[in-house]
């Protein structure tokens, strides 16, 4: 006897033509589904606060004003979060884009930059909020000697972060430069003195992770970080270079040699100097010529950037 099945519905004969015509009215947009504003019921995993969750690396211009009144456009990144309760399923990540769009037409403030946080705070019912902007700013730098000049790049992110009713402006700044160990060129001389051997101390491309929180009423320029990070290690890499440049470079060299434990300190003095910043953070690393690894260093003013532990990628992603 034949076993009977039962009956299965026709699956519906659907259009596969794009419709460019439709537009999705009110109605119909109130009638479509919205998993991440659903109900607690959804979540899955443990039933935790996240404190942040968003999109990162969106691109887009913006314009930036220089100290010397111009203007410039560029490509920045952005990243943007929020916090999100416990019992709350998710967010419409999309929101933080509309938020950031809404304000990204005019020149560049920390103010309009805040204006986009309290937006997008308020579209997504956050407590906590964070936008931070990437972007490689151009200066254009002399040669040493030869009258030469060239674009030196700086990597440059602005970060604004409210956390429990607390609102912070950070600028986080990578500055280059060539150390020159202080051991290796008295150990050279050395060798040239006492037994007139011809040598060469060591140095390496090194670079500098500046993090500060900024306080006071007026603005830090980018191209005040700039002027400080040169006024603490002068040896910043150079662009445009012709023999007397190079010349002139191997000189400078040796006459400000710094270990990394020197360099964070130097940065850090002319941080403490500046009274338009707060609490800030320094790391340092030299890619050792000498050696197949690096060597680092950490200096942490303040409890903003205080920490116990190192994140795994504290110096392996600083890269000169």
């Amino acid at each position: 006897m034949t076993e009977a099945r039962p009956m299965i519905p026709a699956y519906p004969a659907l259009s596969r033509d794009y419709d460019a015509e439709f537009r999705a009215d009110a109605d119909y947009r109130q009638g479509m589904p919205d998993l991440q504003n659903g109900p607690a019921s959804l979540i899955v995993g443990a039933r935790a606060p996240i404190q942040h969750v968003g999109i990162s690396n969106f691109r887009l211009p913006i314009t930036y004003q220089t100290r010397d009144g111009g203007e410039i456009v560029l490509e920045t990144s952005v990243t943007g979060t929020v916090s999100l309760e416990a019992d709350r399923k998710g967010i419409n990540m999309s929101r933080i884009m509309r938020s950031f769009y809404a304000h990204s037409g005019h020149l560049f403030s920390l103010r309009v930059l805040e204006a986009a946080l309290d937006d997008y705070k308020t579209d997504l019912d956050a407590f906590d909020a964070r936008i931070l902007m990437r972007c490689s700013y151009p200066i254009r730098v002399d040669s040493l000697r030869s009258g030469l000049s060239g674009w030196q790049y700086y990597d440059i992110a602005l970060e604004v972060a409210e956390h429990r009713g607390q609102r912070l402006r950070i600028m986080h700044f990578d500055y280059v430069y060539s150390s020159t160990c202080p051991c290796s060129l008295e150990l050279s001389e050395h060798a040239r003195e006492a037994r007139g051997r011809l040598a060469t101390p060591h140095s390496q491309r090194s670079i500098a992770r500046i993090s500060a929180v900024m306080t006071g009423p007026e603005k830090v320029w980018f191209e005040d970080m700039v002027d400080m990070c040169r006024r603490a290690v002068p040896t910043e890499t150079q662009v445009m270079v012709k023999r007397e440049d190079e010349q002139a470079f191997a000189e400078l060299n040796a006459a400000n040699p710094i270990f990394v434990e020197d360099a964070v300190r130097a940065f850090a003095k002319g941080l403490l100097d500046n009274p338009q910043i707060g609490d800030f953070r320094v790391v340092a690393s030299h890619q050792e010529s000498l050696h197949s690894h690096d060597a680092v260093s950490l200096l942490v003013e303040g409890s903003t950037f205080a920490q116990s532990s190192l994140d795994p990628m504290t110096f392996a992603g600083m890269r000169a």
